[in-house]
């Protein structure tokens, strides 16, 4: 039966596949495929683990104490006949062979299917038979875990379930629908084989959305209860411009979308012949379109949409999911060097650390101990907290800086203690390069105005710094005290809101006056409807996904400059700025 789940468009376009679930086990159960190759081997470790555990259970009754309560024994016999069930076995061998799953992918698959049908049943009993397959499923997986039979010892190196390394081509299309996917995992999902993906939690502008957004690809976040609703190899179809699932659509349906599909395609192409074309207005203003990456491979989509330059290298992606042994002067080097030389010559910028928030290095550091992690110790904070790393990390921007032009960009500044702090840091990161007799190169020392402290204190920074960068995401965050990854305050999240665009643009204006560099970096440089309020505000350099460079470059080629800032001082002075933009 058809039907629809509403959640929030982060991504635009249209996907159109089977689901993929990423079922939500006690264990960290690994997720990826295999080749048809593995087969045996995959459907041999399954058996090896049923058999140990039913060998386990088996000892545990032999060695049962007389006066033992007789529904324990009861119960170690359901879970017998669970194991011993050939129709559960067949059923999870189908996802190995059919869809190529590893044995625990496949397993936790198929306890899915059979826990709705157990919520299903009418019985109570059988209901609560469940939480015996959950059990014994658990059983299982530990096994397969923990296991040192000779088979486990020749299988594929298994990856935790944050890293969905899915790198083998499938013929069927697949959306990815998961309660949540951690901006880690997003890393690993961009060299992934699926077409979109849903998830259960999530906000406009949360890293989760802003990732997908730069690979391209249709993503609905802040579904609900998608995970829940949508079940194994639905066919479903992502509409990434109206935030809407659809589960199991009709022919009719299905064929509406697969035609929206191809317009998109087709318009996607055509924008690729502005490639080339210079970024200017049609009153001759040359605006600068610099590409946001995540990783050093990223700068070859950044140079095919004709970027003019990285603004922004997020580097904590380097740090994440390292379970503590976070990189090192010489793995950074590499990094920063390689980004460097992928954009042949073209500028790139280089933030600092910014982990914290919605960016948590690993899940082991991002417990309930921070209570509000959004303003705890994160970017900057965290930096200064441990000058250690943080000059490893300066070390390695200054090297790179000697193959290219490389600007430093610094987060979460609002201190003047901090600035002191981080200006003394590169001087030191400077003389520790000199004693040891390593070349490094000059840099462009620059600040994000993403706190407002810091949009009112510009005098200060426009001192000490070459030029600034609006990260619009925080900054809309901090100014409405909204955080930007909860589903459930998204609505209230405004880039147009009076005190947003204020700071915005009196943050250009002083930059202007003093002949300093500005750029917005944030997802409302990479928005098509933003574009010609920026312009009209006096902005010239915007960064973005590559993604969204040609879309945003088609806006500026028919922008008039003169005519958008009579209009954009309207919007300033509005109490309702919305209301104008049509």
């Amino acid at each position: 039966m058809t039907f629809s789940i509403h959640g929030l468009a982060v991504a635009r376009g249209i996907a159109i596949g089977r689901a993929v679930l990423v079922a939500s086990s006690r264990l960290d159960v690994a997720h990826y495929f295999i080749t048809p190759a593995q087969i045996p081997t995959e459907i041999e470790r399954l058996r090896q683990a049923r058999d140990a555990v039913v060998q386990e259970l088996q000892r545990l009754q032999h060695d049962m104490p007389k006066d033992a309560p007789h529904e324990l024994a009861a119960l170690l016999d359901v879970h017998l006949m669970l194991l011993q069930d050939e129709l559960l076995a067949k059923s999870v061998k189908h996802w190995i062979e059919d869809r190529l799953y590893n044995a625990e992918w496949a397993l936790t698959s198929q306890l899915e299917v059979i826990a709705r049908q157990f919520d299903e049943m009418e019985d109570p009993y059988l209901r609560e038979r469940k939480a015996d397959l959950e059990q014994v499923t658990e059983r299982v997986l530990h096994c397969m875990k923990g296991g040192v039979s000779p088979i486990a010892q020749t299988r594929p190196t298994s990856r935790p379930q944050q890293e969905l390394q899915l790198g083998d081509t499938m013929d069927v299309p697949l959306v990815l629908v998961a309660h949540d996917l951690s901006p880690a995992d997003m890393i690993q999902f961009k060299q992934s084989v699926f077409v979109g993906f849903v998830t259960d939690v999530g906000g406009k502008t949360s890293h989760t959305a802003i990732v997908a957004r730069s690979m391209d690809i249709p993503a609905v976040v802040g579904a609900r209860t998608a995970s829940q609703l949508v079940r194994q190899d639905d066919w479903v179809i992502i509409d990434g411009d109206a935030g809407v699932i659809i589960v199991d659509p009709s022919p009719i349906i299905l064929a509406e979308y697969a035609f929206k599909q191809r317009q998109g395609d087709l318009e996607r192409e055509r924008l690729t012949r502005l490639r080339h074309t210079p970024a200017i207005t049609m009153d001759g203003q040359k605006i600068e379109l610099l590409a946001n990456i995540e990783m050093p491979e990223d700068t070859k989509a950044a140079m095919q949409v004709g970027a003019v330059g990285v603004g922004l290298f997020r580097s904590e992606f380097l740090f994440m999911g390292r379970q503590g042994h976070l990189p090192d002067e010489e793995e950074q080097f590499d990094a920063y060097r390689r980004a460097v030389e992928g954009m042949a010559g073209l500028p790139v910028t280089i933030r600092t650390v910014d982990v914290g928030a919605d960016k948590p290095l690993d899940e082991a550091r991002h417990d309930a101990a921070h209570l509000n992690p959004a303003l705890g110790l994160r970017a900057i904070r965290w930096s200064l907290a441990d000058p250690a790393m943080f000059l490893n990390q300066l070390r390695a921007i200054l090297r790179a800086a000697a193959h290219g032009q490389v600007n430093l960009l610094i987060p979460m500044l609002a201190h003047a203690s901090e600035i002191r702090q981080t200006v003394a840091l590169v001087e030191q990161a400077q003389r520790d390069l000199d004693q040891r007799g390593l070349a490094y190169g000059a840099v462009r020392l620059g600040a994000m105005i993403e706190i407002p402290a810091a949009a009112l204190s510009l005098r200060l920074f426009l001192k000490h710094f070459d030029y600034l960068s609006i990260g619009t995401n925080d900054l809309i965050q901090y100014t409405l005290a909204i955080d930007r990854a909860d589903e459930s305050v998204a609505h209230l999240y405004d880039p147009l809101h009076p005190a947003v665009l204020k700071l915005v643009a009196d943050t250009i204006t002083e930059c202007q006056r003093q002949g300093k560099g500005v750029s917005v970096c944030g997802e409302m440089a990479g928005d098509v409807t933003m574009t010609r309020l920026l312009l009209g505000l006096g902005l010239r350099s915007f960064s973005m996904h590559p993604s969204q460079v040609l879309a945003v470059k088609q806006q500026i080629l028919r922008s008039d400059t003169a005519k958008l800032k009579i209009w954009a001082q309207r919007i300033l002075e509005s109490e309702d700025p919305a209301q104008l933009m049509g």
